[in-house]
């Protein structure tokens, strides 16, 4: 179905980051962090350009902890870095500025950090093997500021016009209902919840293997989109009754307790105003076309 936007009245703005390097805390700290059972663990964590994990992978069973597919970009100071995680919005092109992958363009795929730490970028496998942590990436943002006419209550969060036009919808009696390959309940809603929805990632709680296969969420790919029930986003995430979010699966499963596959919200509404129906199979790998 079609739908009508501000799509005129939008402002396309440059922001830009670089790769960011994968880090740990400094010394004396240890580099290990604690399971959920308290075991301490030490595995590739989120940053820098991940050459064998891409948007359309498995979201469960990597030897990491929340891993971002592709390649994560940071901004050179705190303020650079909010404009950078804030104005980027899925579906937004971006193009690298430096190295030997110079020209190259990729595809804006998620938000990450419980303090909207980083961007992931989609790039094919072989653009990636040719740059290196620190080349200059500029994304071209597109999508702060829009809205669906006759929607008014649902808010766009992080969302493209060409992401927006390419997920699966319909309108019945008058609610805007997004295709999804699942539904979080909200008990399984985990860090994040409490912080700002401009930005960053709400995460599935995953300690209870259990409750995560009865809800369906143990087969998620990256890439795939999910509502999110219960829980409202337009400023901060939080529990509410009746409202719902849509939410794109940016990052792997994690061992940690509250952790799992981190969700950036592109839509949520509050009391009902936005629905959603199954529509399996339904990923951003195939939405937008993404390269290998």
């Amino acid at each position: 179905m079609s739908i009508e936007l501000n799509e005129a009245d939008l402002v396309s703005v440059s922001v830009g980051g670089a790769i960011a390097h994968p880090g740990f805390p400094g010394l004396p700290a240890e580099p290990y962090r604690l399971a959920a059972d308290g075991t301490p663990f030490l595995l590739p964590t989120f940053g820098g350009i991940v050459y064998n994990v891409s948007v359309g992978d498995r979201a469960f069973g990597w030897a990491a902890d929340c891993i971002h597919p592709g390649v994560s970009i940071k901004g050179a100071d705190d303020l650079k870095n909010r404009g950078l995680n804030v104005f980027s919005c899925l579906g937004n092109t971006a193009v690298v500025m430096t190295g030997q992958a110079q020209g190259a363009k990729g595809v804006v795929t998620g938000k990450s950090g419980r303090f909207s730490e980083q961007v992931i970028v989609h790039f094919p496998v072989e653009v990636r093997r040719k740059m290196a942590v620190g080349d200059q990436i500029v994304v071209r943002a597109l999508g702060t500021g829009m809205e669906i006419r006759g929607h008014a209550a649902v808010a766009c969060k992080g969302l493209s016009p060409s992401l927006l036009k390419a997920l699966p919808k319909k309108v019945e009696d008058g609610v805007l209902k997004i295709g999804v390959v699942a539904t979080v309940p909200a008990h399984l809603v985990g860090a994040g919840a409490g912080l700002t929805s401009e930005g960053g990632s709400l995460h599935i709680q995953t300690t209870d293997r259990a409750e995560v296969e009865k809800a369906g969420l143990s087969s998620l790919r990256l890439g795939d989109v999910v509502a999110i029930e219960n829980t409202d986003s337009r400023y901060n995430h939080g529990y509410l009754r009746g409202a719902l979010g849509i939410g794109i699966v940016g990052q792997t499963d994690g061992p940690r307790a509250g952790y799992g596959p981190g969700l950036t919200v592109i839509m949520t509404a509050p009391k009902g105003e936005l629905g959603s129906f199954a529509a399996p199979g339904t990923n951003i790998a195939t939405l937008l076309a993404l390269e290998p």
